[in-house]
């Protein structure tokens, strides 16, 4: 998660069972390039201990002795505003209700009125106590504040019960935080479409026509587009994938619902980066039932797929909607003379060329090895990484585009 990398994320645990989860968030953090510092409150000393945290960050822990140490008068002061954001996760009733009316009476307290940045806030508590009017309103104060309030889900709860109350997973409370980070780069206030997956055409109610796409790239696209500010929506095929935090998502099967799907949100949009694996071909006719075995072998005549990038490239001729357009050229030989004759035909701005025979590179891996082709006719070759700095790069040239 590069968007972390660099950043100093102040983690406030409070006294929640939740706690022992505050761990894992510090540790992928960690992980992520992120300095952590972390506050537990009394309350979370009871279920974690500093040494946890210091043994997961490589940080000191800090609790409300410190508050009373030789730099009590400057901690509070220097945690605070060394932050770029400050998380608390998971924040209890109490807690929410310290923060709303200002109260300053534990070193989590008083860093978090001393903090200006971001606050962004996990709530944590058991049965009733998240809908009791009292929360609610201490909730609205917040928000009006400009906190980011992540949850709390809906499941079984510490008490037996059941209902809202459970704080979220780690992994999304990381991607809430993420977009919370990216909400000013360089494509805040745009609107970005990625398209990812292969599509699935019907043979029959049982089987299908598709591809080897994984949708890994084009998902990482999408996060890397939120992590720069960008409101993005994601036209998705099915995949085994986690949609990022913050995408607006569109489920689709065919090439022609992607079409359709495409058409409608780009009609607005500034970037369109297409991704996808659409099929170029369909059967004529999906049978009604279930194709059987006894009754022989199959006569399956084909037919041409709807082209989406074609149907884009004709509207954005009429009404210079998408601004820019990127498409993706998956080869498996004359990989820049196809991928360049496709820039042309479709009239894209910028073509991610990439040879799928390569063993590190293209369907069903981490990595890709791409060639970017521009409109003018530049190339950048980028050396093998992961689909995650790939999709850095290219989302870097698309605010590039933007600008000219």
């Amino acid at each position: 998660m590069p968007i972390f990398s660099g950043k100093r994320i102040l983690l406030g645990v409070s006294g929640s069972i939740a706690a022992y989860k505050a761990a894992d968030i510090a540790s992928k953090l960690t992980q992520a390039g992120a300095q952590v510092n972390v506050i537990l409150t009394p309350g979370a000393e009871k279920f974690v201990t500093p040494l946890t945290f210091q043994s997961l960050t490589g940080r000191r822990a800090y609790t409300d002795a410190d508050l009373w140490g030789g730099e009590a008068h400057v901690l509070h002061v220097g945690l605070a505003r060394q932050a770029d954001a400050l998380l608390i996760a998971p924040c209890t009733a109490n807690t929410l209700a310290r923060f709303a009316h200002g109260l300053a009476d534990n070193l989590l307290a008083i860093t978090a009125l001393a903090n200006t940045g971001l606050l962004v806030l996990a709530p944590a508590m058991d049965g009733g106590m998240y809908d009791a009017p009292a929360t609610q309103a201490n909730l609205k104060i917040l928000i009006d504040r400009g906190a980011t309030i992540i949850g709390p889900a809906e499941g079984h709860l510490a008490s037996g019960m059941s209902g809202r109350g459970r704080m979220v997973e780690p992994v999304e409370i990381l991607g809430h935080l993420r977009l919370a980070l990216g909400r000013a780069g360089g494509l805040a206030g745009k609107s970005v479409v990625v398209s990812a997956g292969g599509t699935q055409e019907p043979l029959d109610p049982v089987r299908m026509l598709t591809n080897r796409s994984s949708g890994r790239q084009g998902y990482a696209l999408a996060q890397a587009a939120l992590d720069a500010g960008a409101q993005v929506t994601l036209i998705t095929a099915p995949t085994s994938l986690t949609p990022p935090v913050g995408a607006g998502i569109i489920h689709v099967e065919t090439a022609r619902q992607m079409l359709d799907a495409v058409l409608k949100a780009s009609a607005h949009a500034d970037a369109l980066i297409m991704a996808a694996a659409v099929a170029d071909f369909r059967p004529t006719r999906a049978a009604r039932n279930k194709i059987k075995k006894r009754d022989g072998i199959p006569q399956i005549e084909l037919e041409a797929t709807e082209d989406v990038l074609e149907a884009v490239s004709a509207r954005k001729f009429r009404v210079k909607r998408p601004k820019v357009t990127i498409g993706f050229a998956a080869e498996s030989r004359d990989l820049l003379l196809n991928a360049s004759e496709k820039l042309k035909s479709k009239k894209l701005d910028l073509i991610a060329a990439n040879d799928i025979s390569a063993a590190d590179a293209g369907f069903g891996v981490e990595t890709n090895r791409v060639t970017l082709l521009f409109a003018d006719g530049t190339q950048e070759s980028l050396p093998v990484m992961s689909k995650s700095q790939a999709a850095e790069t290219i989302i870097a040239r698309v605010a590039t585009l933007l600008e000219t």
